[in-house]
């Protein structure tokens, strides 16, 4: 199979072609969903990575692809907004108060030998404070709209224009709010050694641990369709709606 060269691309664009690639941007924590953005080899080069080296691993998971992953460039709109809301939002609202507690609960007892984990404690409670006022946002005024601009347009009818005359100024909002809890849990990976459990950690530590790697996948996930997907794509929308 012929090698890719990514040097044209970046980073948001490799994943929205291959999501799997995700998993080895999140191997080496080049942010793929908030500064998708950001040209590969640029991104290579501020983790100190060598752009060719991680490109042969690109190239090897494109070659050993086996198919799975989800077209998600390819999903209509609507469906895209369906999965973020009913995957997504459901995931933060459902997994997020339960890791809050266990944490809660890691922190009260190991809080003395590991004091990084009261910062956690309040980076994850002010996150899930500050993700429940975003969710409310999209879910009440960004994605009603675009949900309609789609729906005129496989009517074959012109939506009336957004209220405050394009989706661009909310979707700046989100696109900021996102890099905000990029950096967020960029700093509870950093208290937390990339969340791994010290040699004292017992069962609960781990788990919490875990559940907060897991989180910020499913987080990063979720931004990522946002930003490099769903945003582009509802931008394009308006502007035919509007044309």
């Amino acid at each position: 199979m012929k090698q890719k060269n990514y040097n044209s691309y970046t980073v948001g664009q490799i994943v929205a072609g291959n999501f799997d690639a995700a998993k080895v941007f999140s191997r080496y924590r080049i942010d793929f969903c908030c500064h998708g953005h950001i040209p590969f080899a640029e991104a290579c080069r501020n983790r100190n990575l060598d752009p060719e080296a991680v490109a042969r691993e690109l190239n090897e998971l494109q070659e050993n692809a086996n198919g799975n992953a989800p077209d998600f460039p390819g999903w209509p709109i609507d469906l895209l907004i369906d999965y973020v809301l009913k995957i997504h939002h459901r995931g933060i609202r459902a997994k997020g108060p339960q890791t809050e507690a266990l944490l809660a609960k890691v922190t009260e007892v190991h809080a003395k030998n590991h004091p990084e984990l009261l910062q956690v404690q309040t980076l994850f409670r002010d996150s899930l404070r500050d993700l429940e006022n975003h969710l409310s946002k999209e879910e009440n005024v960004l994605f009603p709209y675009i949900y309609e601009m789609f729906q005129a347009k496989e009517g074959g009818v012109k939506v009336a224009k957004f209220h405050c005359g394009t989706i661009l100024y909310p979707i700046k909002v989100m696109e900021d709010e996102h890099s905000h809890e990029g950096e967020r849990f960029e700093r509870i990976s950093s208290l937390t050694n990339g969340f791994t459990a010290p040699e004292d950690a017992c069962a609960s530590f781990r788990l919490a641990l875990q559940q907060l790697k897991l989180f910020e996948e499913a987080l990063h996930e979720h931004i990522h369709l946002e930003n490099n997907i769903i945003f582009p794509k509802a931008l394009e929308l308006e502007k035919e709606q509007t044309a």
